[in-house]
């Protein structure tokens, strides 16, 4: 495969190679995994990066994990890049230097050919239950400063000590030290596969990806299209108070440019996105309008320009919490771009999806669970209705299943159904959310993060928005006792207590059959 440049059948096979390695790596982490939330929801992600770090190909797992990851694999680089050795990995959960928020733990390892040549990197990135922190699952709404999120750490070399650290921090350490294991063994394979491919000519596949997203873009007219949406509060002692999100996005030729000039500053909450997750978020939107099918890597990025200005709520700047940005700011940023792109590529975009990941932490000192959980997704073109009860945008894990759910941890599922109704009408309906109700069987820590519990889900063309979630407490299961909880809050839960979720749905597309002319 060296020397000449490759045909376009050999190109294909080379990325449909590489491609299959991240895939395995991935495959290789869930099945190795302690965990439910990795093992069972696949809250995890897998790449493949060239000798200077440039993104090479992922396997279709989370967009927030893997748009944010070259950022990761940047700051590994650049901080332990020279010290590496056959065999070493690098570890790192600072959204501050290419993280994205505490729990997502990044391992990347270097292949190295026989004589010391670099070939690349394999990356990988998981979602860590707890790693300490002032509440259970180490997402607490209450945060301000990312010190009281758990341990913070820097790209730094993953020995025996910093993996006794890393361990010692959080509330489950044996699950925490099997899921360290789960990620080494998935970087080994992928080092092991991508030195298969030494000779490759791995830049073809880079240009390649920016070749068919300049062709994407110049099939758009040139335009500029503006969109805004909020995020319902940003949590902290004083986070009832909404924050704006604001894009305007501008296509020119085969580029294009996402300014969020006008967005609120960051707040003393959690509700924060670092620029990563906001990178991530723009690269999501604009793949899924002008062409999903443009390979995602680096060279797909180079015609486009972020604009996101530093110590706001898309670029936030060190103390302040970030935990619920990588979970709920690129949802809403997300939200934002779509709107913006649905003025300038009409027929190609769905009305809102849910727009939130639904997050819920559980737990005490002896278990900690996490889970997200799925909603309804917004109606599309064609039209085609939105489906019910799936992760959108941004993610793309699984709810737990029941069994796993159940055996796992002392709770119980009562209730897990569609949430019949929820979703906005249209031509295209929004999908419907779904009613969770869980009892536990202990004392516990509840948080909760979610979204769209003021604002709901927007239509397009004429849609109807959806429904706005909800969150609810059954004391003793008694339904004549239930109390509404907020969007973001902790509360403590007693054996017997039964926590109700209910997930927004997806906004309608098109006017309804009966407002339709």
């Amino acid at each position: 495969m060296s020397g000449a440049r490759l045909d376009p059948a050999s190109l294909q096979v080379l990325l449909a190679r590489l491609t299959g390695v991240a895939e395995e790596m991935g495959t290789v982490l869930r099945r190795s995994a302690y965990s439910p939330n990795i093992k069972e929801r696949a809250d995890c992600s897998a790449a493949l990066f060239t000798p200077d770090g440039t993104l090479l190909v992922q396997a279709e797992h989370i967009p927030v994990h893997l748009g944010s990851m070259p950022a990761a694999v940047r700051a590994a680089i650049d901080a332990q890049g020279a010290r590496v050795r056959p065999g070493d990995q690098i570890v790192l959960n600072d959204p501050y230097a290419g993280g994205t928020h505490l729990n997502d733990v990044t391992l990347v390892a270097p292949a190295f050919a026989p004589g010391g040549r670099l070939v690349g990197w394999a990356a990988n990135r998981a979602h860590h239950a707890d790693l300490g922190g002032m509440a259970p699952g180490s997402m607490p709404p209450e945060a301000t400063e990312i010190h009281q999120e758990g341990l913070r750490v820097p790209p730094v070399l993953l020995t025996a000590d910093v993996e006794a650290i890393l361990v010692a921090a959080s509330r489950t350490p044996e699950e925490r030290r099997g899921d360290l294991d789960a990620q080494r063994g998935a970087n080994r394979l992928g080092v092991e596969r991508l030195l298969e491919l030494a000779g490759a000519p791995l830049e073809e596949v880079v240009d390649y990806g920016e070749r068919r997203m300049r062709a994407a873009l110049h099939a758009l007219a040139d335009g500029t299209a503006e969109f805004e949406d909020v995020l319902d509060s940003t949590g902290g002692p004083h986070g009832s108070a909404p924050a704006r999100i604001r894009v305007r996005v501008t296509v020119a030729h085969d580029t294009v440019t996402f300014d969020f000039t006008g967005t609120d500053p960051q707040r003393p909450g959690t509700v924060n996105a670092v620029e990563a997750v906001t990178v991530s978020a723009v690269a999501f939107a604009l793949r899924s309008v002008v062409d999903p099918t443009v390979p995602a890597n680096g060279g797909a990025l180079r015609p486009v320009r972020v604009v996101a200005p530093p110590g706001s709520v898309v670029a936030a700047r060190p103390p302040v919490a970030v935990g619920a940005g990588n979970v709920e700011v690129s949802q809403r940023v997300a939200d934002v771009c779509l709107g913006a792109l649905a003025a300038l590529a009409p027929g190609r975009v769905g009305a809102a999806s849910q727009g939130t990941m639904n997050n819920v932490l559980v737990g005490n000192d002896r278990f900690v669970y996490y889970e997200t959980i799925g909603g309804g997704q917004g109606g599309r073109p064609g039209p085609r209705p939105g489906m019910h009860g799936v992760h959108t945008a941004m993610t793309n894990t699984r709810d737990t299943p029941v069994e796993a759910l159940e055996r796992a941890y002392p709770m119980r599922v009562r209730r897990y159904s569609l949430r019949r109704g929820s979703g906005g009408g249209g031509a295209a309906p929004g999908g419907e959310g779904i009613e969770r109700e869980i009892e536990v069987l202990e004392d516990v820590t509840v948080s909760l993060v979610t979204e769209r519990r003021a604002s709901r889900p927007w239509g397009l063309a004429g849609g109807e928005p959806g429904a706005a979630g909800e969150n609810w407490l059954l004391p003793g299961g008694d339904e004549t006792r239930a109390e509404r909880l907020a969007d973001k809050c902790t509360v403590r839960l007693r054996a017997g207590d039964v926590l109700r979720v209910l997930t927004p749905g997806g906004g309608g597309w098109g006017p309804p059959p009966a407002a339709a002319p």
